[in-house]
């Protein structure tokens, strides 16, 4: 018996890595009873860091974690994207602001756990269906081994290395995070951030992003992409075939009091003037 209950927890040492979060289903799957994770917990050899969810021990929890266990071990189709993907491929100083949210897409809302995790942010949940009509985001092969090389889809999702053991974690690529980010505006995220946002991003690349814009359903987004891209004239921007992009019809007020753009139909606020100037900046 001592040597069954041996083997049941060198297979946990071999299969949940330290710093990584399963649930109690995960566990019942695999064999792991009530009782004996109650046992485990209770030796020190796994910790609960919220009802029903458990690590093995490796000091305190950061978001990362969280994401690629439900990424991987858990098998969520879900993919960081917005703001949060935008910070980890390094465009964090267009946007003055720490991570205190982190944004997941997917088919799919993560665990009503997930909230509740010490972490330290907040966990905001994205039906990709809403916002793109065949290019839905996928986390597939589930694998923690996987090589984030190849884990790069036609739906504007890659992974990116993480650790130093080097998980991968499956985010939006630019080209999508950007029309994810236009989404959360007016109400999540600022025009003026969009704009500075947009001015940096001279290297996105025109294949995948005409393919997002012709998938993208809101017309919001696509024609506030354009009229933000159109004020930096960056050099992907004449590769975009816009004759293939559905920007719909009739007029769409973004903001209360603003500024109407009659080429694209939107009223945007009075501060982004057309000019170059955005209260006051060149």
């Amino acid at each position: 018996m001592s040597a069954h209950k041996g083997e049941k927890l060198n297979w946990l040492v071999a299969n949940l890595p330290e710093g990584l979060i399963v649930d109690a289903a995960w566990l019942r799957t695999h064999g792991y009873a009530a009782n004996l994770l109650a046992k485990y917990v209770q030796a020190g050899w796994l910790e609960q860091p919220v009802h029903r969810v458990y690590t093995r021990p490796r000091g305190p929890l950061v978001w990362e974690q969280a994401v690629i266990s439900l990424q991987t071990l858990l098998a969520r189709d879900l993919v960081l994207g917005g703001r949060s993907a935008l910070d980890l491929h390094g465009h964090a100083h267009y946007m003055h602001q720490d991570t205190t949210v982190v944004y997941l897409y997917g088919p799919e809302p993560p665990p009503t756990w997930l909230a509740k995790l010490p972490a330290g942010v907040e966990f905001r949940y994205r039906n990709d269906a809403r916002l793109f009509e065949r290019s839905r985001a996928s986390t597939a092969p589930h694998d923690l081994a996987a090589d984030p090389a190849k884990l790069t889809s036609s739906s504007g999702t890659a992974a990116v290395p993480w650790g130093q053991w080097r998980w991968p974690l499956v985010v939006s690529t630019p080209e999508r995070a950007v029309l994810e980010f236009l989404n959360e505006l007016p109400d999540n995220e600022s025009f003026h951030q969009a704009d500075m946002l947009i001015e940096g991003l001279s290297t996105l690349r025109p294949p995948r992003l005409q393919a997002l814009l012709a998938d993208c359903r809101s017309i919001k987004v696509k024609r506030l992409f354009f009229f933000l891209a159109d004020r930096h004239q960056h050099a992907w921007l004449k590769r975009i075939d816009r004759t293939k992009i559905d920007l719909g019809r009739g007029k769409k007020s973004l903001v209360r009091g603003g500024r109407y753009d009659a080429k694209y139909m939107i009223t945007v606020p009075g501060d982004l003037d057309g000019s170059g100037r955005i209260g006051g900046r060149t």
